[in-house]
């Protein structure tokens, strides 16, 4: 995935000591700046604050989220990594379109996941005109501290509060299909209707590229 990088403008001007009494007149910056510097602020605090734990626990969290659904003995682990869409479709035996992977941007300061078919990829113009900006995935350790998953395990359920996601319409033509479960070796098989449910999508878009084209 494509990796971001932020830096911090250096205040010019530091005193030397020697100007005591005098007043500087600081520009501020515009609301929307301050805004994007506070968020970037808040990445890297959360990316520092992410333990070994914390990336353990992932995978239980989505084991009560289904729990509490009834739901928990259709997760699968496996012995062998699924943190990628061949090496998921070899662990379950299936076709690799029937993976749900789910991706995940930066949209004006906020993240957003969206899953789709294992077989496609994003489409710029149609991402743009459904978001109103171009794609710009969040690096590993980003996606780990905002989404609450790690890379290899993303997926839509028990995410961290504030993260928004949505399907892609590439996943209509499956019957079931099969998103991770929080670990990089895990999975469960969800119908359309379950997907819809229990990914508390807010919707479904049109932000990827045909099959084949």
């Amino acid at each position: 995935p494509a990796t971001a990088a932020y830096s911090e403008a250096k205040p010019s001007g530091a005193s030397n000591g020697s100007d005591v009494g005098v007043c500087t007149r600081i520009r501020r910056l515009p609301r929307t700046a301050r805004r994007s510097r506070a968020a970037r602020a808040t990445v890297q605090a959360r990316v520092q604050k992410i333990s070994k734990e914390e990336k353990k626990m992932a995978i239980e969290r989505v084991r009560a989220y289904f729990r509490e659904h009834g739901m928990e003995e259709r997760v699968q682990e496996f012995s062998v990594s699924s943190a990628t869409v061949e090496l998921a479709a070899a662990a379950l035996n299936c076709e690799p379109q029937r993976i749900a992977k789910t991706l995940s941007f930066m949209v004006s300061d906020r993240p957003v996941l969206i899953v789709a078919a294992g077989d496609v990829k994003i489409d710029n113009p149609k991402y743009k005109a459904q978001f109103g900006k171009k794609a710009k995935m969040l690096s590993p350790q980003e996606a780990e501290a905002l989404v609450g998953h790690a890379v290899g395990g993303v997926c839509p359920f028990a995410v961290n509060e504030g993260v928004e996601v949505y399907l892609d319409e590439s996943l209509k033509r499956f019957e079931t299909v099969f998103p991770a479960c929080g670990s990089a070796n895990s999975a469960i098989e969800l119908t359309i209707p379950e997907l819809e449910k229990y990914s508390g999508a807010l919707g479904w878009v049109d932000v990827c590229k045909e099959i084949n084209t």
